[in-house]
């Protein structure tokens, strides 16, 4: 691919994706597509999942990291490659630049998590750890690449990177041929770009639906008013696609060749990502569930064969941890209640064997007998219980009312 440093806001075309393929051979896998009977049933008709969690750094980043370096100059190359980032992106570019030999420094926020961090300096990279959210950060790694020469790498807004993940879109067109819709995450864009690039160019007649969490949609009001514009204070569990501005390279080809773009709750994310846990026994950060929780949200809507890109798998165990247990308790299986009941013995023990009758699992039991809200004969318990579902947690409270147990929580 020949160097475009000089002309930065450049289109992106099907013979820049084909040249970002030929570069990445032997670089990035082809990663799995894999049937989802589940889904498949739910949509009614097939679903595939292409499962870039799989990529090599556990996302795709490193296709459009890869293309974005091997394009640099000599010069540019000798002076070392800058990025920000919570860790999806940092780990894809310390990847890059160890495989073509390039200094990378790496801007991490303070709160990164630990495993992004250590696998990021693993692959080669310096990690500097800076600021608290990503916007300061990314100013700090700025700033070091106007004062040291390092050529930034940005995460998405850049006409290489987006080449260099619309690859993904020429794996899904060889993989599922027949494929009548691909579903895919959106942050800034670079991902969801790339791939439409690709698809349109060799099959306009597919359906690229792009995916953003509620709380940090930037997409849809930027569509409308026909230029991007930031969403103030994003919020989401997804922080692979917890962007507040989509980046002017893609949102162009956005605009011009994603048909819709939609959004997701938090609830959709968690109960997605359990899903793909449990059913598809993969490994799926928040954001690479985006597509499973749009498929979820409105299943009738999709023409069929599906395609939903699981773009990454990079989750952190504590993050993992609050996720499974919030996706457990949309769908009804998690119920966390607190009541008060009369301090004396074997009162607990009472409790627990109506809990038991109802057939609820107690995971966790919280016991206070001190607290200047309670009586001086009272005692407030809170318990973590394991159920089956929406109409089981309205049994357990029905038991435990019909026990004469007054449920405040």
């Amino acid at each position: 691919m020949s160097h475009r440093t000089a002309d930065p806001l450049r289109t992106v075309t099907l013979d820049d994706v084909l040249g970002a393929q030929k570069m990445l051979t032997e670089i990035a896998r082809v990663t799995a597509m894999e049937g989802s009977r589940h889904l498949t049933q739910l949509v009614g008709a097939p679903v595939h999942l292409k499962c870039e969690n799989l990529q090599r750094t556990g996302s795709f980043k490193l296709r459009g990291a890869y293309v974005r370096i091997a394009g640099l100059l000599p010069e540019e190359r000798a002076a070392g490659v800058v990025a920000a980032s919570a860790g999806n992106h940092a780990q894809g570019v310390a990847l890059a630049s160890a495989l073509l030999g390039v200094r990378a420094t790496v801007f991490m926020p303070k709160g990164a998590p630990l495993p992004k961090i250590s696998a990021t300096r693993e692959y080669g990279a310096e990690v500097r750890l800076h600021g608290h959210v990503v916007d300061e950060t990314l100013a700090a790694a700025q700033e070091y690449a106007t004062r040291t020469g390092a050529v930034f790498i940005h995460p998405f807004d850049h006409p290489d990177v987006i080449a260099g993940q619309g690859t993904v879109g020429l794996e899904i067109l060889e993989q599922c041929p027949e494929v009548r819709a691909v579903v895919v995450g959106i942050g800034g864009g670079g991902l969801a770009a790339g791939i439409a690039v690709a698809v349109k160019a060799l099959r306009p007649d597919v359906r690229i639906i792009g995916v953003q969490a509620a709380g940090a949609a930037a997409y849809p009001p930027s569509l409308a008013a026909g230029r991007p514009v930031p969403v103030e204070n994003p919020v989401t569990m997804a922080d692979g696609i917890k962007v507040g501005r989509p980046g002017d390279v893609p949102f162009a080809l956005v605009g011009a060749l994603v048909d819709e773009v939609r959004t997701v709750t938090e609830d959709e994310l968690s109960t997605a990502l359990l899903l793909c846990l449990e059913r598809a026994k993969l490994v799926v950060e928040p954001a690479g569930a985006s597509p499973v929780a749009a498929l979820l949200s409105d299943p009738g809507s999709f023409e069929g064969p599906v395609v939903a890109v699981l773009s990454g798998g990079n989750v952190d165990p504590v993050l993992m941890q609050r996720v499974l247990r919030h996706g457990m308790a949309a769908q009804g299986r998690y119920l966390a209640v607190r009541l008060r009941l009369t301090d004396r013995p074997g009162a607990l023990a009472t409790l627990l064997g109506v809990l038991s009758l109802a057939d609820a699992n107690v995971l966790d039991v919280s016991h206070v007998r001190t607290d200047p809200r309670l009586g001086l004969t009272e005692a407030e318990v809170e318990l973590h219980l394991e159920t089956k579902g929406p109409a089981h947690c309205a049994e357990v409270g029905e038991a435990l009312r019909a026990a004469g147990y007054t449920v405040i929580g």
